[in-house]
């Protein structure tokens, strides 16, 4: 268990359409501090899309206002944000994740790491290149997502023999935030994480945006470029935007 204390941040806790978010100066030091004290989190990076389908899905909703910490990942997010005043600076979950990573391999002794999810092969992948990068990095078990349902009490064991320091869960929105809410018991004081397709994108089998349109608000539009099947699921971003503009013609400021 990490040993390091950090310094007490303060949390502002704000809303988009009736889901936490949670802004700090910084995020990955917070979820240690709560490591250090034996603290489980429940980490989830949330996107317009997602604000839209737990508006939609009583569920999902439940699992978001549950979780520890809710991060303003999606440019839709911080732009509903500033629409009432609020200047919040986007965390996407991968550097989020990286940063954690880093820390981790920083800390003294070096924190545990899991990956789980993904297809086969590339979770494997990912703890090779990350452990080039950080040669203390200590990733102590990878499994894949693809795996038939009689076999995850079998993967829930291995998670609670382990118990890892850290969770990454990769299986998709909103598979990986169910799974973490179901399964966390199984290592309670540990950080759990849904990383979406950080795996992927850590591998090489996918690539992030230029800097240049994740630093203008559009590496929607470079991921629309990279997986043109996914227009329709875009089509919730102008949806959000009316849903914005509604509110913020109708409503005082989010915070609560």
């Amino acid at each position: 268990m990490v040993a390091q204390s950090f310094i007490t941040q303060t949390v502002q806790r704000l809303s988009v359409m009736g889901v936490p978010v949670h802004v700090l100066a910084d995020y990955s030091d917070w979820l240690l501090t709560r490591l250090s004290n034996r603290q489980g989190s429940h980490v989830v990076t949330l996107n317009s899309e997602m604000a839209m389908q737990a508006e939609a899905t009583p569920e999902l909703a439940k699992v978001m206002q549950q979780a520890e910490l809710i991060v303003p990942d999606g440019a839709g997010v911080v732009l509903y944000l500033r629409l009432f005043g609020f200047k919040v600076k986007r965390c996407p979950g991968i550097e989020l994740s990286e940063s954690l990573l880093k820390k981790a391999a920083e800390a003294a002794p070096p924190l545990s790491v899991f990956f789980y999810g993904g297809a086969p092969g590339v979770t494997e992948l990912a703890k090779r290149k990350w452990q080039s990068k950080l040669p203390s990095l200590n990733v102590i078990g990878t499994e894949h997502g693809f795996h038939p349902p009689e076999a995850e009490a079998k993967i829930l064991e291995r998670l609670a023999k382990l118990k890892p320091d850290i969770i990454f869960v990769a299986l998709g929105v909103p598979r990986q935030e169910y799974w973490i809410a179901q399964h966390r018991s199984v290592c309670p004081q540990a950080i759990w994480v849904g990383v979406g397709g950080s795996f992927d994108v850590w591998t090489g089998q996918k690539n992030r945006a230029p800097g240049w349109l994740r630093d203008n608000n559009l590496e929607w539009v470079y991921r629309l470029y990279q997986e043109p099947w996914r227009w329709r699921r875009m089509l919730a971003l102008p949806q959000f935007a009316y849903r914005a503009i509604q509110d913020r013609l109708t409503q005082g400021l989010p915070s609560s």
